[in-house]
């Protein structure tokens, strides 16, 4: 059986260097390479093709962007997010960047080896029990998106979102459009409502989505 082609990148000297030699005993696996930072992993998807990179998320670089990089450039390697990170915004967004699976730190070697094989596979791997967290989170994702792009806001509603924007309070808001407090909160209520959101940290991530506050990403009822 041909051998699973892999490199690791991870910050950690320690666990790098244990990764390293626990995969290079096995037959199944060809250590390509290693790295420590987010430009590594580039570099060894453009100057070794692995299979698979294991690489985790929180080390020096822009390491959302590399992934997307490397799953747009490079279609015959598949990255593998390993990290200690059991936030679900963070998986969503790995897997959203191109990470064809999620591997938990703390889970066992053949965790981690059958997790190369199923994303060498084309199949998505999600380390077991955190799995139902992340597709729930997807779930969540893809209903607020289908709802931000189906949203109109009136013109008074984009000015309160604006504002909200770049961090004004309500009494800040009502001073600046020269309306009542009170009338603010009812603008909001409706915001969260149109939004499908729970509140004013949410109406501020969806009104990122739509583009508010950006050049050309105004999309008001106008009324």
């Amino acid at each position: 059986m041909e051998k699973i082609s892999v490199a690791f990148v991870d910050d950690h000297p320690v666990l790098l260097t244990g990764l390293e030699a626990l995969f290079r005993s096995e037959d199944k696996f060809d250590v390509k390479a290693v790295g420590c930072c987010a430009g590594d992993a580039l570099e060894i998807a453009k100057s070794h093709e692995p299979n698979v990179i294991v690489m985790d998320l929180n080390m020096p670089g822009k390491v959302l962007e590399t992934i997307s990089r490397i799953a747009a450039r490079y279609k015959g390697t598949k990255v593998l997010a390993f990290t200690a990170s059991t936030s679900v915004e963070n998986a969503i967004a790995a897997l959203e960047a191109g990470c064809r699976g999620f591997v938990l730190k703390g889970s066992s070697q053949d965790d981690l080896s059958e997790a190369i094989h199923k994303v060498h596979a084309n199949d998505t791997y999600i380390t077991p029990g955190f799995s139902n967290k992340v597709i729930d989170g997807l779930r969540t994702a893809a209903l607020r998106r289908a709802t931000v792009q189906s949203c109109r806001l009136s013109t008074r509603e984009e000015q309160v979102v604006s504002l909200l924007l770049r961090g004004k309070t309500n009494k800040e808001i009502a001073d600046k459009l020269s309306i009542s407090d009170k009338t603010v909160k009812h603008y909001m209520t409706v915001l969260m409502q149109k939004m499908n959101v729970r509140n004013r940290i949410e109406v501020v991530l969806a009104a990122q989505e739509m583009g508010i506050g950006k050049p050309g990403g105004l999309r008001s009822a106008h009324v």
